[in-house]
This record gives C-alpha cells, sequence and structure tokens, in this order.
C-alpha cells in the first residue's frame, strides 16, 4: 500500500491505448496512479485509482484531485493524455466537434492542471506532462485536422508558457508531440494509410510515447520541451 513519501502521477484518458499504458509505467517507477476516464474500469491494484469522468466537465477534475488527496494525500505528476481527434474538412466541422474537441483537449486540461498545481507546488514541485500531435508543427493536406492544430496547438504553447512560469518553483511542464500511433483509436484498415503519413513509412507503437513520457518524467534539467516521437513528421516529408 502507499506511503506518504511514494510519488502519486494523475492520467486521464487511462482506460485503453496510451492512457492505459502509461497507467503501466508509472506503476513500474514505483509512482501510485490516480487513472481517470469516462469508461474506466476499478483495477486490482491497491496503488491505482480510478475515476470515472467527462475531462471536459470541470466537476470531473475536481473529483479527481479530491480523489488523490484523499487516498494517496498528494500529487507529483499530470499526464493530460485525454484527447480527441477528428479530422473534417474545416466547413464541415459541426458546432457539436467544437465543444467535444475544445472540451476535452482544452478544456479538460485547463481545470485539471489548474487544480494540481497547489499541490504540485505543496510537494516542492513537480511534473506536468501534455501530449500534443505533431500535426501542430507540419500541417498535412492529406489530413485535414484544423481543430486539432487549434486545441493541440494551444495546448503546445501553453506547455512551454506554464514551464516558465513555474521555472524556478520546481515545476516542470513539457509535452510528447506523436505521430499517429497504433491505439484503438485507428482501424487496421487504415494502418496503411496512416504509416505513409510518416517519413519512416509506419506508424508508432504505444510503447514509444510511454518511454518519451518516462523519460521526461526522469529528466530534472528538461522542461519547456516539446518531444516530437513521430517518425519524422515534424521535420518533413
Amino acid at each position: 500500500m502507499s506511503t506518504q513519501d511514494q510519488k502519486v502521477a494523475v492520467i486521464t484518458g487511462a482506460s485503453q491505448g496510451i492512457g492505459a499504458a502509461l497507467v503501466e509505467g508509472y506503476r513500474k517507477l514505483g509512482h501510485a496512479v490516480v487513472a481517470t476516464s469516462r469508461t474506466i474500469e476499478p483495477l486490482d491494484d491497491a496503488d491505482v485509482l480510478t475515476v470515472q469522468g467527462d475531462i471536459a466537465d470541470p466537476a470531473t477534475a475536481q473529483r479527481v484531485i479530491a480523489a488523490a488527496l484523499e487516498r494517496f494525500g498528494r500529487v507529483d505528476t499530470v499526464v493530460n493524455n485525454a484527447g480527441v481527434f477528428v479530422a473534417k474538412p474545416f466547413t464541415d466541422y459541426t458546432p457539436e466537434d467544437y465543444a467535444a474537441v475544445a472540451g476535452i483537449n482544452l478544456s479538460g486540461f485547463f481545470h485539471l492542471t489548474q487544480l494540481a498545481v497547489p499541490h504540485l507546488l505543496a510537494q516542492g514541485g513537480g511534473h506536468i506532462v501534455n501530449v500534443t500531435t505533431s500535426l501542430v508543427d507540419n500541417a498535412d493536406a492529406r489530413v485535414p485536422s484544423v481543430l486539432a492544430s487549434l486545441t493541440k496547438g494551444g495546448l503546445q504553447s501553453a506547455t512551454k508558457s506554464l514551464a516558465i512560469e513555474y521555472a524556478t518553483r520546481g515545476i516542470r511542464v513539457n509535452a510528447v508531440s506523436p505521430g499517429t500511433i497504433k491505439t484503438p483509436m485507428h482501424s487496421a484498415e487504415t494502418h496503411d494509410f496512416l504509416a505513409a503519413l510518416h517519413p519512416v513509412g509506419r506508424m508508432g507503437e504505444v510503447s514509444d510515447v510511454v518511454d518519451a513520457v518516462l523519460y521526461l518524467e526522469a529528466a530534472p534539467y528538461v522542461t519547456g520541451e516539446i518531444l516530437h516521437v513521430d517518425g519524422g513528421m515534424s521535420a518533413g516529408h
């Protein structure tokens, strides 16, 4: 069971894909984990607390942080992994698309991180990691995705802004910027097309993103970094 000196990571979008693998990765580091998503089920691990909720709802962030403090007494790391991607021609986006993408990608990050920061400061510092997308840096005519760029681009800029705001107070803020990763989000019949979007000619693996996040977790001199894990996508085509 947890002790008061065990570090605690909060991970969003944690029920499948990258998020579920991040839960495993942080447990291997010895962290306790508070894992949240809309559909997450309890895990048979006393050091993983699952909280169901829509991260776009500010009340979910409040419940997640309260649960972390009640169960484990602290928060040390926040991984804003939850995200939604809707690729459409610009004029085809609906008001519902806009609300959904902005709600998860921006509001989810904002409310959870804002509530977590005082508790990171109380521990003498901590770490915030945001998961963005390399389409922010290198738009692709084959994947029209203004809403991803609007929201994840904002997240990327916010990463640098927060890193500088808290640089003298022990909180590091970084981002991992993936290309297209093999997750349940992408059906198998799309894999060949998606692989071809990357200069290396293949999709990434979930482990590639987890390894990048855990590198940043263990890198005390790295803050404000946008770590591209994208098979060269951000460099060009």
